[in-house]
């Protein structure tokens, strides 16, 4: 599996260098595994940039100190703060269905949190950033999952909450009402508030290590 470190000099940079990475997987079949600490900015989805408070959601990020920038992968808003950690796995698709790779992606996060101290649950309090299924909670919302499927691969990505929930809250706050999408910035939960270590690079350290681990062992039993 090969592992792409750290992040890049800026955030287009940064987000060229997620896409270079499911490109080497789409290419040559091999999975591949990034987990890092994205630049300041608030990341909208599809679904955001479609709506009608779009424009003023933007400002309202950039009020904040948080460049808006839009996004593939994922549904609704989420906020980067530098301390935030993202992961990503891309993998061939070879036929597994996207609920499996969920599951599995899920799983590796509980194991990660394990090791940091934290006891995560699936699920995530009404009115959450970013609202979905694919979620992970401890004292709120403490992760998201999304997935972006090609006929040459899969890529799994994610948001985890280090620390700077509140600082997060108060910048999706006010872009939430201007997209209208209820929010209650009392569900913002993060490592830290979880009583874990919320060291970032250390979080970044273990969810990349238990990325590898899950797929290969999930590799390995599916051709014992």
């Amino acid at each position: 599996m090969r592992v792409f470190d750290g992040r890049a000099a800026d955030i287009d940079a940064d987000r060229e260098r997620t896409r270079a990475m499911f490109d080497f997987t789409k290419e040559t079949d091999e999975p591949a595994v990034r987990a890092w600490c994205p630049h300041r900015q608030v990341a909208f989805g599809r679904r955001d940039a479609r709506a009608d408070g779009y424009e003023e959601a933007t400002r309202a990020a950039e009020d904040k100190g948080f460049p808006a920038v839009e996004r593939a992968v994922g549904g609704r808003a989420v906020a980067y703060t530098g301390s935030t950690v993202a992961f990503a796995r891309a993998e061939p698709t070879d036929g597994r269905a996207i609920q499996r790779r969920y599951d599995r992606a899920s799983a590796d996060l509980r194991r990660a949190f394990d090791r940091l101290g934290v006891e995560a649950r699936p699920g995530e309090p009404p009115d959450s950033f970013c609202p979905g299924s694919h979620s992970l909670q401890a004292n709120g919302k403490i992760a998201g999952l999304a997935q972006r499927v090609t006929d040459e691969g899969a890529l799994v990505a994610g948001i985890v909450l280090t620390r700077d929930a509140d600082a997060i809250a108060d910048v999706l706050a006010p872009v939430y009402r201007a997209l209208d999408v209820p929010f209650d910035p009392a569900s913002v939960g993060s490592v830290e508030r979880a009583d874990g270590e919320s060291e970032p690079a250390t979080v970044a350290d273990e969810i990349e290590r238990a990325l590898v681990e899950g797929y290969r062992e999930d590799a390995g039993n599916r051709q014992d």
